[in-house]
């Protein structure tokens, strides 16, 4: 905020003509119109508030607004039933579709049967069953991730957490059929990512995604989760930096005040997206549309012009 407030006023001052700084003083007012359309720490935290909100919807909210006709599927055909982790078949504006999504609790009963949204590998392999689905049938599969990220309990890494996240992202590259993803609230490391590795990625306006939480990333670099905002306003997972960095391709905007204000809204405005979002990419060649999906991916984290 010191340094907008000076910018500000350097670009109120009047240079004499004739002077060599015209070129100084441009370069300082981009700065300050990239300052000012850039989200400040304090929408960056505001951000991480709301994509946090216990009165924010969740996939099942969504899914009981934009689909009609959804039959869930249950259980990895093998283990367990995650309830972190909601799959099914429904129809979107008429078209059947496969989702994947992660699923949070309301009450603290529900939020001890879902775990808070943190999925065993049971519900990383329940999300490839869905797709295997979606592939087999051409349905066009849509991912809903909020997470703060995969479960990382003892129990989870005796099941082989870390190899399902691999299998599912691995699964997610090699479909032929069209997928969308959007982070609709906390997009955390590698459960997030887990079922995101999709050929658009959308990202709600007040969304977060991100590697690790502001309290993680506080606790590492300050020894002190209380330093979240800071660490927040450091990495800065908002989604118009998402957007920046290249990890997303959309912002979907959201009511005023966010998302749970007025979910109804809210959920127009996802589908709304969605929608878009596929009919952009329907007519790929299947086998084109893996390869476009490859490049997409390797192309991130890249550093070039070195």
């Amino acid at each position: 905020m010191r340094l907008r407030a000076r910018l500000s006023k350097l670009g109120a001052v009047k240079l004499l003509r004739g002077t060599k700084l015209s070129g100084e003083l441009g370069r300082l007012q981009d700065q300050l119109e990239r300052l000012r359309e850039e989200p400040s720490a304090e929408e960056i935290w505001r951000s991480v508030e709301r994509a946090r909100h216990a009165d924010r919807p969740y996939t099942l909210d969504y899914v009981e607004r934009i689909l009609e006709d959804f039959f869930e599927l249950h259980g990895d055909r093998g283990r367990a039933d995650d309830h972190a982790i909601v799959a099914g078949l429904g129809k979107l504006d008429g078209r059947t579709i496969v989702i994947v999504g992660h699923q949070k609790g309301r009450d603290l009963k529900e939020r001890t049967s879902r775990n808070f949204g943190m999925a065993y590998p049971e519900g990383y392999r329940k999300a490839m069953r869905a797709m295997a689905l979606a592939d087999r049938h051409r349905f066009p599969l849509i991912t809903l991730v909020d997470t703060p990220g995969a479960y990382p309990g003892v129990a989870a890494e005796q099941h082989g957490q870390g190899g399902a996240i691999a299998r599912s992202q691995a699964a997610m590259v090699r479909l032929s059929v069209p997928t969308v993803s959007c982070i609709i609230g906390e997009g955390g490391s590698g459960g997030a990512v887990a079922i995101a590795v999709a050929d658009l990625v959308l990202m709600q306006e007040n969304a977060i995604y991100s590697v690790i939480s502001p309290e993680g990333c506080a606790a590492i670099l300050w020894r002190d989760a209380g330093e979240a905002r800071k660490a927040a306003a450091a990495f800065k997972p908002d989604a118009a930096h998402s957007l920046e960095l290249g990890v997303i391709d959309a912002i979907v905007p959201e009511p005023e005040g966010g998302a749970h204000e007025n979910p109804d809204d809210a959920a127009r405005l996802l589908k709304d997206s969605l929608a878009a979002a596929l009919s952009e990419i329907d007519d790929l060649d299947p086998e084109e549309r893996r390869r476009q999906r490859r490049a997409k991916y390797r192309r991130m984290g890249v550093l070039a012009g070195l």
